[in-house]
């Protein structure tokens, strides 16, 4: 019997993770929140909000709003949902059967209510054992894999057989994947990343030059290097395309929304203003909260997260932080 895919989320990355499924002929069952995108997808077979230009086999892609039906449907979940909603989404789901799943995360957030990397939260409220959860990390913007631009993605689980079935079902012709052991670092490390996105954004939106970008971003790669080795001790490399990599195309792209949301608060935006007008969420700005809450624990030296969250929750001008911060770097 086929496995049965269920993918939960109704954003970017859910739709282009359901794309990648189908074209390895897997059957998905696609939850979205909104009756009204699900009743789109049925008759148009295009997600009517995000990555339209994706067509869908309904053949083999179900949509559905029932989230519990889409769970009991699956063999292997797939979360694709904002760190901010995860909480809600769950809220009052009834856990009989979810321990026996197999579940990735594709969220690159904390789940704020926790201050929790999303793999924690659903062994911890689901039960479900760390050898069945998997994360699916970059360097890869769901923007590219639309376009079917030649991407790469890294899933990693404690069990490298169900990080390579994973791994089998989304490679195809302009996807590559490779596997890890690394539950931990690689899902921090996505959490952080947005964090430094977003203090790349901002001193771009400050005229920041590339020069400047350089040291902002090899320094940030030795704050996420800190950060993780103190959470979880165990040896990685983080020059590798998982960790680095996934910085780097976060901190550069034109599609990363962390960055976007940075730069225009560098360019004067209230926090609110930028979320109203960029109508996504950018994880970093939940996601650096968190961060400070756990580092009360591990007392890592962790000068951009905390320049970006005096930026943010404090309300320092931007233009006084960063060049405080210009001083902590090498």
């Amino acid at each position: 019997m086929d496995t049965q895919y269920g993918v939960i989320g109704g954003g970017s990355w859910a739709t282009a993770l359901a794309k990648l499924l189908c074209n390895n002929s897997s059957n998905v069952n696609w939850w979205l929140r909104d009756e009204e995108s699900v009743e789109a997808i049925r008759k148009y077979k295009h997600n009517p909000r995000y990555l339209q230009s994706v067509a869908f086999d309904l053949e083999r892609v179900h949509p559905n709003s029932n989230l519990e039906a889409v769970v009991h449907n699956s063999d292997v979940l797939i979360m694709a949902i904002p760190s901010a909603f995860v909480f809600q989404a769950f809220d009052g789901f009834k856990t009989d059967g979810l321990e026996d799943k197999i579940l990735f995360s594709a969220i690159k957030g904390i789940v704020p209510e926790y201050h929790s990397i999303p793999a924690r939260f659903f062994h911890k409220e689901f039960n479900i054992p760390y050898e069945r959860i998997g994360i699916i990390s970059g360097p890869c913007h769901a923007e590219e894999i639309a376009l079917e631009r030649l991407s790469y993605l890294t899933l990693a689980c404690p069990d490298l057989a169900i990080a390579t079935q994973m791994a089998e079902a989304l490679e195809c012709r302009y996807v590559k994947t490779s596997t890890s052991e690394d539950i931990f670092g690689t899902e921090i490390s996505a959490v952080m990343k947005n964090i430094m996105a977003i203090a790349s954004g901002i001193c771009h939106g400050l005229r920041y030059g590339d020069n400047f970008q350089a040291v902002l971003v090899s320094n940030a790669i030795q704050e996420i290097e800190r950060f993780v080795d103190a959470v979880n001790p165990v040896h990685r490399h983080v020059n590798s395309s998982a960790y680095l990599g996934d910085l780097l195309v976060t901190a550069y792209s034109q599609f990363s929304r962390n960055r976007t949301f940075g730069m225009m608060i560098g360019k004067g935006y209230s926090v609110k203003a930028a979320q109203l007008e960029m109508n996504m969420i950018a994880e970093g700005y939940y996601a650096v909260r968190s961060i400070m809450e756990m580092n009360k624990k591990f007392e890592v030296e962790l000068p951009i997260t905390e320049a970006v969250y005096r930026i943010l929750y404090e309300k320092i001008t931007p233009v006084i932080e960063m060049n405080l911060l210009t001083d902590r770097l090498t």
